[in-house]
């Protein structure tokens, strides 16, 4: 974690757990709504865009001809379905469309707990969830890594700890390249600012929270970690459905370096996908895209379009990360 300065209140009640966490570098000093996140990315810009849900060569195509028409930029695309659900020849099609237009790809690794044989996903409460289940699943994630950077993919989606920080391992030994990006998945998303550092240090280029955090939680997270962050300004029904497009401005001013990800509400799901979903996976890719247009025409309405990071960068710059020797 940073080593940011706190200070605790100087008058008012105690705050619960107050001098241990100070201590620790996590706070608790009072949120004020002036608070804005002092991190950007690399290239000294606030935000960064994604269209996530885009599950193979056509509807990248359709990504990439509806954000030409209604002048969206993209930085980054994401895929859900997995890499194992695509063959090498769309890979490599998804690979070069991408590098056409300066567009990270982002393909999402291996078997998921919700798609395994086990029962405890599908109890209330939930079991590990999307987590890869033993070390089978554990060495199919780290299959699909290889076989997805063997084929110029650069970008990594993961749902597990472990397959994080195994992935981190290669990718810090050599046997990931070392431009190679790990991006941590929503539906593992930290909500306080101790994981959210933890994830960090496990290897994390960019982490997806939660789409329900408020102004003040990123506050909190930013105060010990500059890890870019991930956050779905529309959410799918899955994760809330959330709408929270007059926010955009404050969520990138509170939690910066900030991806604006493009998600779509009352849209049935599509994972793992498959041409018996075609139409309906073209719809909605294109749609997103005009979900991005929404959010930047409002704020530009607002005055607050300025400092999008450029197209075409995407690496995180410097990061804390756990010593992969001990």
């Amino acid at each position: 974690m940073h080593d940011i300065p706190v200070s605790a209140p100087a008058t008012g009640p105690r705050r619960p757990g107050g001098a241990a966490l100070t201590s620790l570098g996590l706070g608790p000093a009072p949120l004020s709504p002036a608070d804005a996140s002092p991190h950007s990315f690399p290239d000294g810009g606030s935000w960064r865009t994604e269209v996530p849900s885009v599950e193979g060569p056509e509807a990248l195509a359709a990504v990439l001809e509806e954000s030409a028409r209604l002048d969206v930029p993209v930085h980054r695309v994401s895929q859900g379905s997995g890499v194992w659900m695509l063959t090498d020849a769309e890979i490599t099609e998804m690979v070069r469309g991408c590098a056409e237009r300066g567009v990270e790809l982002c393909l999402f690794t291996g078997p998921r707990g919700t798609w395994d044989t086990g029962a405890s996903a599908r109890t209330d409460s939930g079991g590990a969830g999307l987590r890869a289940r033993g070390h089978d699943a554990l060495a199919g994630c780290v299959e699909d890594a290889l076989r997805a950077t063997g084929l110029g993919v650069r970008c990594l989606l993961v749902a597990d700890e472990g397959v994080l920080w195994t992935l981190h391992r290669l990718r810090e030994g050599g046997g990931l390249p070392a431009d190679t990006t790990l991006k941590v998945s929503a539906l593992i998303g930290p909500v306080n600012p101790a994981s959210y550092a933890v994830f960090e240090r496990l290897g994390a280029d960019s982490v997806n929270v939660p789409s329900d955090l408020t102004p003040a939680h990123l506050t909190e997270i930013r105060r010990v970690s500059r890890a870019p962050m991930d956050l779905y300004i529309e959410a799918p029904d899955d994760l809330g459905g959330y709408v929270r497009m007059y926010e955009v401005a404050e969520l990138i001013r509170r939690g910066a370096p900030l991806y604006l990800k493009f998600g779509l509400a009352k849209s049935p799901g599509i994972y793992p996908y498959g041409r018996h979903l075609r139409e309906l996976a073209l719809a909605t890719a294109r749609e997103r895209v005009r979900r991005g247009r929404l959010a930047l025409d409002l704020l530009a309405r607002h005055g607050a379009d300025g400092d999008m990071a450029p197209l075409g960068g995407r690496l995180p710059g410097p990061l804390d990360r756990f010593d992969i020797s001990s």
